[in-house]
């Protein structure tokens, strides 16, 4: 679960970490009132779930109330990757004397929160991890112990030379790997970290994001959720308990077990397509599940055909079948399925499915060509 800038600011700040003031407005009076009452030059900041939002247009520096009124105007309501922006944090602008990068992620191969941290901050930290990996510091972190004092010491070393500097980083670090813990963070960074002129060190940007399966023993966190910044078939596949994750590809796959669904779409890769989704129904024998996952996937334009990769072992593959006829009975399809089932009850599912007009093979790999074939117009349906 993806926090906003704003609420990411709010649980840094309890933490201890020096953040400018900001407030949030849904309209640009509301804005200019912000600014008014700040009465000094702000940052307007559209709060969506989506990186790029500086080169998008959404991050506008405002020198009058006017100006933040006339911003906010033009950041309400324009899209950024997809999404709205139905709200923006007005908050005080901050001299920048420099710039730093400050991070915790959770390293599966370590199984350990690491640290990363760069004097090359208010950039993307890809870019640079890509351009010059030399500049970022990887420090994992026992979490029997936190992050010691001095493990703290030498990451604030490797951004400032000066001490005062050092020990003031290495004191925001600890107040974020608190944070990073108490909040069930898979990420959380500061990006930038910037120093004043007058040597002050501030958070100007904030963000987290909650592993999933920490929201049921932090309800304070899951009430954080913002629906509509969300994708609306992420949202819907959560309320029927569909693991989905939306791509970019025009493959749509729909599979039962994580482990398939990955290497569905890694098969995908293999054969020169692109998925559209990961999309897990899980272990259930529910065909229900298999209508709600057929619409969410054919409300994506970007589908051009979709395939099913079904392996009964709980899941019943004749469920599958009766779900895929209900909802192509329902809503009939307006691009080419190509279904694979083998395990549980298959011979009872093919029939079904030869009964009501379909086709369907046992191979993965076959069924996964064929796919591929339709999307690059090799093949037809």
């Amino acid at each position: 679960m993806n926090l906003h800038e704003y609420q990411a600011k709010e649980i840094l700040r309890r933490f201890g970490v020096a953040i400018p003031p900001g407030e949030v407005a849904t309209t640009a009076t509301q804005a200019e009132a912000i600014a008014t009452k700040f009465g000094t030059a702000v940052m307007v900041k559209a709060q969506v779930h989506a990186g790029g939002r500086g080169k998008a247009g959404g991050v506008k520096f405002c020198k009058t109330p006017a100006d933040a009124k006339e911003k906010a105007t033009a950041i309400l309501g324009m899209k950024i990757k997809g999404l709205t922006v139905e709200k923006v944090l007005v908050t005080v602008a901050a001299d920048i004397g420099s710039e730093a990068y400050v991070g915790i992620i959770v390293d599966r191969a370590s199984k350990k929160p690491v640290f990363m941290v760069s004097a090359a901050g208010g950039i993307d930290i890809e870019e640079v991890a890509a351009k010059t990996p030399g500049k970022i510091k990887y420090h994992p972190v026992d979490v029997r112990y936190g992050l010691q004092h001095y493990e703290a010491m030498q990451l604030g070393f490797f951004l400032y030379s000066d001490v005062k500097l050092a020990r003031a980083a290495a004191k925001v670090m600890q107040q974020l790997y608190a944070a990073f813990i108490a909040s069930g963070c898979s990420l959380a960074e500061i990006n930038p970290l910037v120093v004043t002129p007058q040597g002050e060190i501030l958070a100007v940007d904030g963000k987290m994001v909650i592993d999933d399966n920490e929201l049921d023993r932090r309800p304070d966190i899951e009430a954080l959720r913002d629906e509509s910044s969300e994708a609306q078939s992420e949202v819907d596949a959560r309320k029927h308990n569909l693991t989905f994750i939306k791509l970019e590809g025009n493959v749509g796959c729909i599979v039962n077990g994580a482990g398939l669904a990955m290497a569905t779409m890694d098969l995908v890769k293999y054969y020169g397509g692109e998925p559209a989704n990961f999309l897990d129904i899980g272990g259930s024998s529910n065909p229900e599940k298999v209508v709600n996952a057929l619409r969410i996937i054919t409300e994506d334009s970007n589908v051009k055909a979709i395939l099913f990769n079904i392996f009964g072992g709980i899941t019943r593959t004749d469920d599958v079948a009766n779900g895929i006829v209900t909802a192509t009975r329902a809503n009939p399809l307006k691009v080419p399925l190509v279904i694979r089932l083998t395990g549980t009850n298959e011979e009872l599912a093919m029939k079904i499915l030869t009964d009501n007009g379909f086709t369907a093979s046992k191979d993965m790999d076959e069924a996964v060509r064929h796919v591929v074939a339709i999307v690059k117009g090799e093949k037809a349906a």
